[in-house]
């Protein structure tokens, strides 16, 4: 099969988030100008380069009460920085309760029954038992081709890891198994991970 995406493929669903998965979620919170917090997973999300460590993730679409985007990118827009908390499995029903399109008043920790901690670096409240949480501050946001879609792109400037999930010096995923995001209204989780070295690897 073969189609082009401005002619439709013909298909029940859109199969393209399916061809590109598993992909990490990024779970962002951000807090306004007034000082309201947010929180709102991005399945369009990834780590984009070492040093300085930076990240993306893309927002599409827009709620009423925010103009052409989301609460998650208006406030980055406000403030310059948010926080990217990694999924685990046991954090999948909060997640998820969190992604309710809501008024922007309304607070998704407490709505989905989250502890919040603070960020060390930047203001921010983050998922207190999220197993990693990245404080960012913004390069860019990006406007793409489309209505309402932007990239938002950040330098990772704080790192926090929980203690259980690092193991001989290495952080272990398996000890959380990641939630990723596949397509239509799958997810899936990491429990087993294998090694594989590059060929010019000693």
């Amino acid at each position: 099969m073969f189609y082009e995406p401005k002619k439709g493929h013909g298909l029940p669903h859109n199969p393209f988030n399916s061809i590109v998965s598993p992909r990490p979620i990024g779970w962002i919170s951000t807090r306004s100008k007034d000082g309201q917090d947010n929180l709102a997973p991005y399945s369009f999300f990834n780590a984009t380069a070492y040093v300085p460590p930076q990240v993306m993730f893309a927002s599409t679409g827009r709620k009423p009460d925010q103009g052409d985007t989301k609460d998650t990118v208006q406030n980055i827009r406000d403030t310059g920085v948010f926080c990217v908390n990694i999924v685990s499995h046991a954090l999948m029903n909060a997640m998820n309760a969190s992604s309710e399109t809501l008024p922007r008043e309304v607070d998704e920790f407490a709505h989905a029954g989250l502890d919040k901690a603070a960020c060390d670096v930047i203001n921010c409240a983050r998922v207190a038992a999220a197993p990693a949480a990245l404080e960012c501050e913004m390069t860019q946001i990006i406007p793409q081709r489309g209505e309402n879609n932007f990239l938002i792109m950040g330098e990772v400037i704080g790192i926090h890891m929980q203690d259980d999930c690092i193991v001989d010096g290495l952080f272990d995923v398996t000890k959380f198994t990641p939630l990723t995001r596949l397509g239509y209204k799958n997810y899936s989780t990491i429990d087993h991970v294998f090694e594989l070295k590059r060929p010019d690897e000693a």
